[in-house]
């Protein structure tokens, strides 16, 4: 944290088709970066060990969450004292030993949140699996649960992609305290007004800081659009990019959403609705 603010960076990564090693090299060398830059959390994007469109890769990509990935990721929060959120991977649900599974076996879209010391802090596995022009639906199996984890001055949930199309999970998030979201994705071209109406609402509804972390590049003939954008609890777009691969940082203000949340007690009014 520098002068009382927490610094997020989104690593907007470019991974290639099925190609894990190099993809998980691209993203500890952000993380490096990141870490070279003051953040206190950095975030992956989905799938960004393997690339979200390899359908043909999945299976053989797949690993729990004690598994390589997570030990690199975790080997660099603890060695460059920063938190990541390394979202997502194909996680083998058969072969998690440690983290309760929502099914016997399977595969499920998987995101860690591990803290500066390299410790799992949260594991959110991808409720909504997309099914239009994407094998998703029927190759991975949906999660259930929904957690939040305390990270510095935030208290911090995670969604991914395809999840900012419903809103009631936001609102659950909401209810267990969060003040800041991440979104994991691998959002493609054309949808551009899609995701950037649904991340800022998504912001603004809940009153809370919003970090949306896309891919870059083409996988399997998919276009991902990037624009990695972080919002404040207004919905104010705070710092973003384009289509290539690279970091956006942001200082967030701790005290942003309890602010908004007093002066403007939108959440307070929430009705129950039959």
């Amino acid at each position: 944290m520098t002068d009382g603010s927490f610094r997020l960076a989104l690593a907007q990564t470019h991974p290639d088709a099925g190609a894990v090693a190099d993809n998980r090299a691209q993203a500890i060398e952000l993380i490096e970066q990141a870490a070279a830059r003051g953040a206190d959390l950095v975030a992956l994007p989905e799938l960004f060990s393997v690339g979200y469109f390899a359908f043909d890769a999945y299976e053989r990509a797949s690993e729990p969450v004690e598994g390589e990935t997570a030990r690199l990721v975790a080997d660099a929060a603890a060695t460059n004292d920063v938190a990541v959120l390394a979202g997502t991977i194909v996680e083998d649900l058969a072969a998690t030993e440690s983290v309760q599974t929502p099914a016997p076996s399977g595969l499920a879209n998987t995101a860690m949140l591990f803290d500066a010391d390299g410790q799992r802090r949260l594991v959110y596995r991808k409720h909504h699996l997309f099914g239009y022009e994407s094998a998703e639906s029927d190759l991975l199996v949906p999660g259930d649960a929904v957690d939040v984890a305390e990270i510095g001055p935030f208290t911090i949930g995670v969604t991914t992609c395809y999840d900012l199309r419903f809103p009631e999970l936001y609102r659950q998030l909401v209810d267990q305290g969060a003040t800041l979201v991440l979104v994991p994705s691998a959002w493609p071209y054309p949808r551009v007004e899609h995701w950037q109406t649904l991340t800022r609402s998504r912001a603004i509804e809940n009153q809370l800081y919003l970090g949306a972390v896309n891919g870059a590049g083409s996988i399997e003939g998919s276009t991902l659009l990037g624009r990695s954008t972080v919002y404040d609890p207004w919905g104010t777009p705070i710092a973003s990019t384009g289509d290539d691969s690279g970091l956006v940082v942001a200082d967030l203000d701790p005290t942003a959403v309890s602010t908004v949340r007093e002066n403007f007690p939108a959440l307070a009014d929430r009705r129950d609705t039959v």
